[in-house]
């Protein structure tokens, strides 16, 4: 797990690690995350799934804060609850239009 911060957004960058493995490190790392903009960019999503993260993007959006999955394979469409972008510009953009709404209270 690699872990950049830009500005109040931390980017969280699965490495050599299963969805799994990955998902259970978050979970317990998440607390220092709690009160920033977070993109998760899942490398590899082909052995695990997303229920782990769609209960933290749950309670992270509690706290009036952005969770992006950046993965090209997922189709957004297949979660309700989860915010998932193609790529990581996209993924710092929207991040970017969600906060200046928040600014000006939309």
């Amino acid at each position: 797990m690699t872990i950049n911060h830009h500005g109040s957004t931390a980017v969280i960058t699965q490495d050599k690690t299963s969805l799994i493995e990955f998902s259970k490190k978050f979970g317990v790392l998440y607390e220092r995350f709690k009160s920033e903009d977070l993109i998760i960019h899942l490398i590899d999503v082909s052995v695990g799934s997303l229920e782990d993260l769609v209960s933290l993007a749950a309670k992270h959006s509690i706290s009036k804060h952005c969770f992006v999955i950046v993965n090209a394979d997922l189709n957004q469409e297949d979660f309700e609850n989860l915010i998932i972008i193609p790529t990581l510009q996209e993924a710092h953009d929207f991040i970017e239009m969600e906060v200046m709404q928040r600014d000006l209270g939309i």
